[in-house]
């Protein structure tokens, strides 16, 4: 059985920032396989470090206004952020906080950067970002129709 965790996250009420939990939705109301797990929160922080283990892949879904296209797909590596706060943490700097506490290095992960262009509180999801959405929805069945390294790290290119 495969173990893949998707950890969307963003906040509902500010727009396009609600790319993250609504992609969630989506994988929650179309269950793909046992052993998948989905997670959202308004923002990482350094307890969702745990939520790491025993994972075979893990993917983290979040809006971006520095994305350039409808969504970007990469992976990530632990990465220490260099802020003085854990109020807003990184994907790579919760794959680090699980590296030092867990003392191993933590499984397979991916960020998938959903375009988002308005985060304005309490302003609805912009046409561009719902029209994002629906291509990220498309991409992520692909890669959960086969939670496979090898065939992530492909669709990396």
């Amino acid at each position: 059985m495969t173990n893949v965790l998707v950890f969307g996250y963003g906040n509902l009420s500010r727009g396009d920032d609600a790319l993250g939990p609504l992609l969630i939705e989506y994988i929650e109301q179309n269950s793909f396989f046992e052993g998948l797990e989905v997670i959202t929160d308004f923002q990482l922080q350094i307890e969702h470090a745990l939520d790491l283990e025993a994972r075979q892949l893990v993917l983290f879904v979040d809006a971006s206004v520095a994305c350039e296209q409808a969504f970007s797909f990469m992976q990530l590596a632990p990465e220490q952020d260099k802020s003085y706060t854990t109020h807003a943490m990184s994907p790579s700097s919760v794959l680090s906080v699980y590296q030092r506490v867990v003392h191993k290095q933590p499984p397979p992960s991916f960020l998938l950067s959903i375009q988002g262009l308005n985060f304005e509180l309490g302003t609805d999801l912009s046409e561009q970002a719902c029209a994002n959405l629906v291509a990220a929805k498309n991409f992520v069945q692909l890669l959960l129709d086969k939670p496979e390294l090898a065939y992530w790290l492909d669709c990396t290119k």
